[in-house]
């Protein structure tokens, strides 16, 4: 058991980003599901509603000023195993297809300031929106799902015509099935869930402003890291992290330089297939020959 301990800390600690956002989304559904057993052994009732307290979402902004982070806590918090899957699967298949373009750095900042965005449509539009007031002060948010929506509209707002092949359907482009998502949460606001398909709204805005500010030289990852750089580590340990990337590249390095390289390919595979193999440069040729070799 200590070795599997080991074993998880060393993979938690080298891993991706999407790694570290994986493991914490399913270490705090496994201590949120501990917990549920040991109240239910020790007759203690008061667990499930200190934990919705203390780490949902609520739509009330009275309630949200005593307790801020839950702007934070709230979409790494699942109490459904399915819905847990579920957003760990759209999340790994975002995260796939935005490492293609993007660093680990850049999927970090957009799971983060994309579900803060997806918590803040949802509270604004329970506070402002008539259909809402009855029951503002029981509704909560809880769930990955607007995070791993502005990873997924993102990447596909940077290439909406990269193709996936869809079980049953075939190939598919992705501004298709980022369209179909939003319609679907659109559609499904007044049929059932209506926070959860609002916050997921929140979420797809981010992912289609980042990139748009990303166009236009504007890379809100930069700004976000130094922010958390202030609260995350103290000055000796910067100093040591800077001198252990000297000994060692992690993988957000290799998955960074991975998706630069991609990203060359991607545009003279885009050049020859609109001017031809004879149109590209002397440089391009020999990237795309090396490359054709590994």
């Amino acid at each position: 058991m200590k070795s599997i301990w080991i074993d998880i800390r060393k993979s938690f600690k080298n891993g991706t980003n999407f790694t570290k956002v994986l493991y914490i989304n399913l270490g705090l559904f496994l201590l949120y599901r501990l917990l549920l057993v040991l109240s239910f052994l020790f007759q203690y009732h008061d667990i499930d509603s200190l934990i919705q307290n203390y780490l949902y979402l609520p739509a009330s902004s009275i309630l949200f000023i005593n307790r801020p982070w839950t702007i934070i806590s709230y979409m790494f918090i699942h109490t459904d195993f399915f819905h847990l899957l579920f957003n760990m699967i759209w999340l790994y298949f975002g995260s796939k297809l935005f490492l293609q373009y993007f660093n680990g750095r850049q999927f970090l900042c957009v799971y983060i300031l994309g579900g803060i965005s997806g918590g803040l449509f949802y509270m604004l539009s329970y506070n402002i929106l008539p259909a809402f007031a009855t029951n503002i002060h029981n509704s909560v948010l809880i769930g990955a799902s607007a995070s791993v929506l502005a990873v997924f509209i993102a990447v596909s707002s940077y290439s909406p015509n990269y193709k996936v092949l869809l079980p049953l359907i075939g190939n598919i482009q992705l501004k298709y099935i980022a369209l179909s998502l939003i319609v679907l949460d659109l559609v499904n606001i007044e049929v059932s869930n209506a926070g959860g398909h609002i916050s997921h709204l929140g979420g797809a805005i981010f992912g289609f402003l980042y990139v748009g500010l990303l166009k236009k030289g504007v890379d809100i990852s930069v700004n976000f890291y130094k922010f958390i750089g202030y609260f995350s580590f103290s000055k000796k340990n910067k100093a040591k992290k800077r001198y252990n990337r000297k000994q060692r590249f992690n993988d957000d390095f290799f998955l960074s330089k991975k998706a630069e390289k991609q990203k060359k390919i991607n545009l003279i595979l885009e050049k020859i297939s609109k001017s031809g193999y004879e149109s590209l440069s002397k440089v391009e040729k020999e990237i795309l020959f090396k490359e054709s070799k590994k």
